[in-house]
């Protein structure tokens, strides 16, 4: 008698593109987590000089929240068919995930106005680094983000936008950005209450 073997976490089968987006987020959560772990180890050395955060990292913050948010709101809306809705809130947040480079580069002018830059100490060096190769996840997810806006541009008749909705390669597409994007909300936030409890603003 022929006996089955029961599906389980480790043999099962996974859908190629979520499996390697996974592998993605953890090799970048390993990366942060070791760059931490430096600043911690380097936070020791005599020459380091906290570096007081930049105030509009604290609106940045807000707005990264505020673009998770209107994305949660355009996947539900997209499920449930509200077509409308969804091009906008999509667009919010294209938009908001703009704003939150924009503020980003803010504060670095912010801090290179009180003359510190990537080689002044270790304490500001550590800032551009984090908040820079954070801010190059956010533009990858902008790309992907502009991408499927635009796809939702190109289908405002009702119809257009139905046909697309239940393609399934479109539904994997919409689950990945958006996976992805609340991925690299949730690391900002991590690094930015670390940066916070270490430099205070």
């Amino acid at each position: 008698m022929e006996t089955r073997h029961k599906d389980n976490f480790i043999t099962r089968r996974r859908e190629p593109k979520r499996f390697i987006l996974w592998l993605c987020m953890a090799s970048s959560s390993f990366v942060f987590t070791v760059l931490l772990i430096t600043y911690l180890v380097r936070k020791v050395g005599s020459d380091w000089r906290n570096v007081t955060l930049p105030t509009v990292f604290l609106a940045s913050t807000g707005v990264i929240v505020a673009s998770s948010l209107t994305l949660h709101i355009a996947n539900s809306a997209f499920r449930h068919e509200r077509f409308t809705q969804y091009r906008l809130y999509l667009g919010t947040t294209l938009f908001l995930g703009t704003l939150f480079v924009v503020l980003q580069m803010l504060g670095w002018r912010q801090l290179m106005l009180k003359g510190i830059y990537l080689h002044t100490n270790p304490s500001g060096s550590f800032l551009f680094i984090l908040s820079g190769l954070h801010l190059l996840h956010i533009v990858i997810g902008l790309i992907f983000l502009s991408i499927a806006f635009a796809e939702a541009m190109r289908r405002i008749p009702y119809v257009e936008a139905f046909v697309y909705s239940v393609n399934p390669p479109n539904l994997l597409k919409i689950k990945l950005f958006t996976l992805y994007w609340h991925f690299v909300d949730v690391l900002w936030l991590s690094i930015f209450l670390f940066l916070l409890v270490q430099h205070g603003m």
